[in-house]
């Protein structure tokens, strides 16, 4: 069986969990692959809402195991925190069911109190991190100091380490940046207990899954983030510290690319981003209020882990061929077409205007994309409410126009379309 990948085309925040969510019903291995607990993802099951920051999507379902790959950093207390919601809710999430790959980088409080230092030194030129801990863990990592999941086989080894590591980082924090010092014992501590609960989920990540797909078992991949938080291919430095990419699936999980079926990448019908950096179809009044929502809806645009306002645009396709050329993608998924219901004329950004010419791609560097104008091509709206849709024939004209013109101005199929925020409210096409 081939390994299938679920991908962020746009800012992340697309809609990616629910699509996991989908494909795991069918699925015997879900591996999240990059990332931190940074990314959220909501999957809403007959009204039931389950908020997930890093145990991947397909935990809902009884008979998915998970994996938390090599490619994630993972920050145990949070692990813990969602375990215990899961299992409050009757969800298994025992040993059986959960694993993790020993060679998955850990964040520490050091990491988190680096991370909140450094963006308040950056001051107007913050990047806009979620403060979690996210980028010093992967700098750690790069530097071949940081602290692997494999240290939960001995806790009394982690310790030692653990001591060190916060004894290290007290001097950056209080020499650099004046802030106060951590209790190197009482994190040391703390992540003794930690280990003492996890050594049971270690696994070898890559060997698991070469054996499960040698075994005819069908794996998904499932990401964080977006195709343009990418450290390399994104908006730098405007991005997350992994790579969410189709790349990032094979180094973030231990796989080949002989074993790579899929590439379903996702897409919302307009765009969103979280944090700062140029956004070329970016709206603000009362249209970005329109598609933004008020936020008294889990599916609105308020970010899953943060609850900050995303900002909001029309949909830009130079920004989805760019993804489908980065990753390979064989296949779209567009969500929330429900949210466009009720304009009279859709805008779709198609080319953009730099400097007085007309270009069809996305620059790589800030200062230039910084200048790009957004080119429209305005497409027919439609006032029916599609909620309740389940075929595509029966999607008014213009719903169906607006899907048949983002498949061939990408290139890319759309296989399915969202209509709402339920397991149900899917249109396969």
């Amino acid at each position: 069986m081939p390994l299938d990948m679920i991908i962020g085309a746009q800012w992340g925040d697309e809609g990616k969990g629910r699509v996991t969510d989908m494909l795991a019903a069918q699925t015997d291995i879900v591996a999240r692959y990059s990332g931190g607990d940074n990314a959220g993802h909501t999957v809403t099951v007959q009204g039931d809402i389950f908020k997930l920051h890093l145990i991947p999507s397909g935990i809902i379902h009884p008979n998915t195991t998970c994996l938390i790959g090599n490619g994630v950093v993972l920050n145990p207390a949070v692990l813990l925190r969602e375990m215990a919601m899961l299992t409050d809710r009757g969800i298994d999430v025992g040993p059986k069911r959960l694993k993790i790959s020993r060679n998955t980088h850990l964040i520490t409080p050091a990491h988190i109190a680096l991370d909140k230092a450094k963006e308040a030194r950056r001051g107007d030129s913050a990047i806009g991190t979620t403060l979690r801990g996210i980028g010093p863990a992967y700098t750690d990592k790069t530097s071949r100091v940081g602290l692997r999941a494999e240290l939960f086989a001995n806790p009394e080894e982690l310790a030692d380490q653990i001591q060190a590591h916060i004894a290290e980082k007290n001097e950056v924090l209080t020499k650099i940046y004046g802030a106060e010092p951590l209790d190197a014992d009482a994190v040391a501590a703390e992540y003794a207990q930690f280990a003492q609960r996890l050594r049971d989920y270690l696994v070898y990540g890559s060997v698991y899954l070469d054996k499960a797909l040698k075994n005819g078992r069908s794996v998904l991949a499932e990401g964080a983030q977006g195709t343009f938080l990418d450290l390399d291919h994104g908006t730098y430095p405007f991005v997350t510290s992994s790579a969410p990419t189709s790349g990032g699936v094979l180094v973030g999980l231990g796989v080949g690319p002989r074993m790579v079926g899929r590439v379903i990448g996702i897409a919302k019908a307009f765009t969103s981003r979280v944090g700062g950096g140029p956004f070329p179809s970016e709206l603000d009044g009362e249209m970005a209020h329109r598609l933004r929502g008020t936020g008294d809806k889990p599916w609105d645009e308020y970010g899953t882990t943060t609850g900050r306002p995303r900002r909001v645009g029309w949909l830009d396709l130079v920004m989805l061929r760019h993804a489908a050329r980065i990753n390979g993608l064989t296949e779209l998924v567009i969500t929330k077409l429900d949210i466009l219901s009720g304009i009279d004329e859709i805008r779709v950004c198609n080319a953009y205007k730099l400097d007085g010419e007309t270009i069809d791609f996305y620059p790589s560097d800030i200062p230039s994309l910084s200048r790009c104008q957004p080119v429209y091509k305005t497409l027919a709206g439609w006032q029916e409410d599609v909620m309740d849709i389940r075929e595509l024939a029966d999607l008014p004209q213009a719903a169906q126009d607006y899907i048949q013109f983002i498949a061939n101005e990408t290139g890319v199929p759309v296989t399915a379309v969202s209509v709402g925020p339920g397991r149900e409210q899917v249109i396969h096409l």
